[in-house]
């Protein structure tokens, strides 16, 4: 399945389109922390093929913009809502149809070609254009390789009546290049209300646990699971899950509950299951900052399990519409390398003050500065 649209251009076109390859450096030129200012189609190539950076970036999060025909400002409130008439342009969001489809295609290509056989990438969008991107995903990163559509609450509920449900939530459609890719199971703490949910009983010393079978699907002809314990064997179809000797063990310590009828059933505490989390499932709800220094800033705590899920320390993160750095600064709090691209004077602004702090207290530089000529 694939978009057919008149503006679409072959790959080997796309690869072989000129670029910009004029650009400056500041800093000294082998800091693997970089921060472009300038069309991240160029930088994207620039990487490609001056930084020979082909297959060597483990990680893309990116979240451009969303083909809204908007102008986002930054002033004292970094919104479209609440901005002043004497704010500056951030940027302009006002490609659309075939065109902005064609520029998001042109930049995801590069972006592949730049992606470890290990990486992931990770594309912020809204629910107006999302699906239209998704085709275009399935077609460059193979549908093989789509693992997951995470559903991402990003506001309090609307307050105001609209003809339609209230949108509170946008999509990250998350893709590997290849099905061994780095993941890291990420997880979320046990609330209190999914403690008392799934640990309904209660012992005498006031612990929570829930009881599980002891046997497990399959019958063991030869082996100790099929064998008899406490006077019984497991049921038809089924295995003892240990040997004999590990479940006398179990009952020995108190961790085999007997029902009335005399049937065995393992204990597990809470205490011992809750200390790892639960598996993170693909709704989120990580709120936009209600203050943002830059329009359509993200929340850091999303972008910090984004990047401890799908990468390993040292491992190089890419954003190339990197806006207010939020990606850019989680990867160097979690010890990952990282590059940022964007065409706003503005936005390269606020990366900058923001690493200010963190260049006071490090030797050398933090990163280096590419400004590429136009």
């Amino acid at each position: 399945m694939f978009l057919n649209y008149n503006q679409k251009q072959d790959i080997s076109t796309i690869l072989n389109k000129p670029y910009k390859k004029n650009y400056n450096i500041s800093g000294d030129g082998n800091n693997l922390n970089k921060l472009i200012l300038g069309d991240n189609f160029d930088g994207l190539n620039i990487l490609l093929h001056d930084f020979n950076l082909k297959s060597k970036v483990n990680l893309i999060y990116i979240d451009p913009p969303f083909s809204t025909n908007n102008i986002f400002k930054i002033g004292n409130r970094s919104n479209t809502i609440s901005s002043s008439l004497n704010d500056s342009i951030a940027y302009e969001d006002t490609l659309k149809g075939e065109e902005y489809l064609e520029f998001i295609r042109e930049r995801l290509i590069l972006l592949y070609e730049l992606l470890s056989d290990n990486g992931s990438i990770y594309f912020h969008i809204d629910y107006k254009i999302g699906h239209y991107i998704k085709i275009l995903m399935d077609e460059i990163f193979g549908i093989d390789n789509f693992r997951g559509d995470i559903s991402r609450i990003k506001c309090n509920p609307k307050n105001f009546k609209r003809k339609g449900y209230g949108n509170i939530k946008d999509m990250i459609l998350f893709y590997s290049k290849n099905k061994n890719f780095i993941w890291n199971y990420p997880t979320t703490k046990f609330t209190e209300e999914d403690i008392k949910r799934l640990y309904k009983k209660i012992d005498d010393n006031g612990e929570r646990y829930t009881t599980v079978p002891i046997h497990a699907p399959g019958e063991t002809k030869d082996g100790v699971t099929g064998q008899k314990w406490k006077g019984m064997y497991p049921p038809e179809g089924r295995h003892w899950r240990c040997s004999p000797d590990e479940l006398d063990k179990l009952d020995d310590a108190g961790l085999i509950e007997w029902s009335k009828n005399g049937n065995p059933r393992k204990k597990n505490y809470a205490k011992d299951k809750i200390k790892d989390g639960k598996p993170m499932q693909d709704i989120w709800t990580y709120k936009d900052p209600s203050k943002p220094i830059y329009p359509t800033e993200k929340n850091k705590d999303m972008l910090r399990n984004i990047i401890l899920a799908s990468s390993n320390p040292n491992d190089l993160v890419l954003d190339c519409f990197c806006g207010s750095g939020t990606t850019l600064i989680a990867s160097n709090e979690l010890g990952r390398n990282w590059i940022g691209i964007d065409k706003s004077n503005k936005a390269i602004d606020v990366v900058t003050s923001r690493f200010e702090n963190i260049l006071d207290n490090v030797n050398g530089n933090l990163f280096d500065f590419i400004t590429i000529d136009y």
